[in-house]
């Protein structure tokens, strides 16, 4: 069985992004294994409830390291640092972790070979059961730490080896938004997109600007329109722009602080809403999916 990928991404922040894929993966059961690839600000495991069965340290780049027992204290590394991550006290010089962008160029200017270049640890990677009966793959990315598309990449291998070792056909990711690395890393490759936005200024901007990136990489996608009637003229905007751009409408969800609701009980709002408008459009809504990606 191939395993089909199926990302869940948003031109901005807020726009319901992480509450609609956490529905599907409510939906999808243990019909799905789930990617949490939003590693900058990771926020499913909130809805999910992992118990966190294994968790390893992911490390990615290297950083400087002084030795001071070899260091002669000659300052030709600080004189020659362009992003002035070394610094001296007390007759001991000093590398601060966050400033060192890992060129290496001071390891090997060194006479006296005392620094010295580490893997940087710059996260960690989980893999749990939620309490929705299926696999959730998540990640933290440490606090400045850089290189989050590499670590969105070892979060979805994860999530594909499992769902090949356990035969489970769907993949559900939660992408960043945007349009940078770690959205990137997120789609490249997947089976379907599924664009949220929303009927304001920027939500109309930002969901050409992530349709026409999603193009390039050659996907099919869909999108769901949150919020739909706080802006009806909007709204219209948006629905002729994926037509004339032949993207599928796959739901609309009005405004309903029910979603702020759910968060706070811990639920979906798939759970917490039951027989509402919204829980009826987000299960076609998952029909609609399965159906685009075969």
């Amino acid at each position: 069985m191939k395993n089909k990928e199926i990302v869940v991404i948003s031109g901005k922040g807020g726009t319901g992004k992480t509450s609609v894929t956490a529905s599907l993966a409510f939906l999808a059961g243990n019909e799905a294994v789930i990617a949490d690839c939003d590693v900058d600000a990771a926020d499913m495991h909130l809805l999910l409830m992992p118990d966190l069965a294994h968790s390893e340290e992911f490390f990615s780049g290297q950083t400087a390291s002084i030795n001071n027992a070899l260091c002669t204290n000659c300052g030709l590394c600080q004189s020659i640092c362009r992003f002035k991550a070394i610094s001296n006290s007390n007759d001991n010089y000093v590398i601060n972790k966050i400033d060192c962008e890992g060129c290496g160029y001071c390891a090997r200017i060194c006479p006296s070979g005392a620094i010295k270049m580490e893997d940087s640890h710059t996260g960690s990677l989980h893999i749990s059961n939620s309490r929705m009966n299926n696999t959730l793959v998540h990640a933290e990315l440490q606090i400045a730490a850089e290189n989050s598309g590499k670590l969105v990449t070892k979060v979805r291998q994860e999530a594909k080896r499992i769902a090949k070792e356990t035969n489970t056909e769907y993949i559900i990711i939660d992408g960043s938004p945007g349009i940078g690395c770690p959205v990137v890393a997120s789609i490249t490759g997947t089976s379907f997109v599924v664009i949220v936005t929303e009927p304001t200024v920027s939500g109309y901007h930002d969901l050409s600007r992530i349709s026409e990136l999603v193009k390039k990489f050659n996907i099919k996608m869909g999108c769901v329109i949150n919020k739909s009637d706080l802006n009806t003229q909007l709204t219209y905007q948006i629905k002729e722009f994926l037509i004339s751009n032949n993207i599928e409408l796959l739901t609309e969800l009005p405004y309903d602080n029910v979603f702020t609701k759910a968060i706070t009980a811990g639920k979906t709002v798939v759970e917490y809403a039951t027989k509402s408008v919204i829980e009826t459009n987000l299960a076609k809504c998952w029909d609609k999916i399965k159906i685009g990606v075969q």
